[in-house]
């Protein structure tokens, strides 16, 4: 008696639950864009070196071609077409229409899956191989384009447009702070 090859998974994908039956070596790349229609998320190189298959699971950063869809039941995974709020684009969505971070587009949804999860990364603290003095007392490292090319580092762009990408995330990165100094306290009690 042999083993299987195949099982029905659930899938978790912007919110909704697909369940599916995959082959065990089903990438999730694949699973998405061949058996979920959700072909947003592009097919670069299929070997994780590109950036353009990125998607978030639990909120992180991740290269769906490398990762098994199997390995993927039960997770949060969030495509580009679950970055945005109903008809609200979301920040980063925005600041690269905004500042032309794109050029063919091909690699954009990547792009854009990518910057959120690395701008969650920044916001928690971590820091990138670009990062100076990490020490506590000297407080969150700085956002510098410097910064933000290190930390975009695994998305590439044949098209080159590095440097309006750059300013698209420093942007989102911006408004993104400006919008959490303006939300009042959860406490109960009115802001004033």
């Amino acid at each position: 008696m042999g083993l299987s090859t195949s099982s029905v998974i659930t899938l978790h994908v912007n919110g909704e639950k697909h369940t599916l039956p995959v082959d065990h070596r089903t990438t999730l790349l694949d699973a998405l864009r061949e058996r979920l229609d959700l072909t947003g998320t592009k097919k670069g190189c299929d070997q994780g070196q590109c950036g353009a298959c990125t998607v978030l699971v639990d909120g992180r950063r991740t290269v769906a071609c490398l990762q098994l869809a199997v390995a993927a039941e039960g997770r949060e995974i969030t495509t580009i077409e679950g970055v945005a709020d109903g008809d609200r684009l979301h920040p980063v969505q925005q600041a690269f229409i905004d500042l032309d971070g794109y050029q063919c587009g091909y690699c954009t949804p990547g792009q854009i899956c990518s910057a959120i999860g690395m701008l969650a990364e920044h916001a928690a603290g971590w820091p990138s191989a670009a990062s100076g003095d990490i020490r506590p007392a000297v407080g969150p490292t700085p956002l510098t384009p410097e910064e933000i090319r290190e930390r975009m580092s695994g998305n590439l762009c044949r098209c080159s447009a590095y440097t309006s990408i750059v300013e698209a995330v420093a942007r989102a990165a911006e408004a993104d702070a400006s919008s959490a100094a303006r939300v009042p306290e959860q406490s109960g009690e009115a802001a004033v």
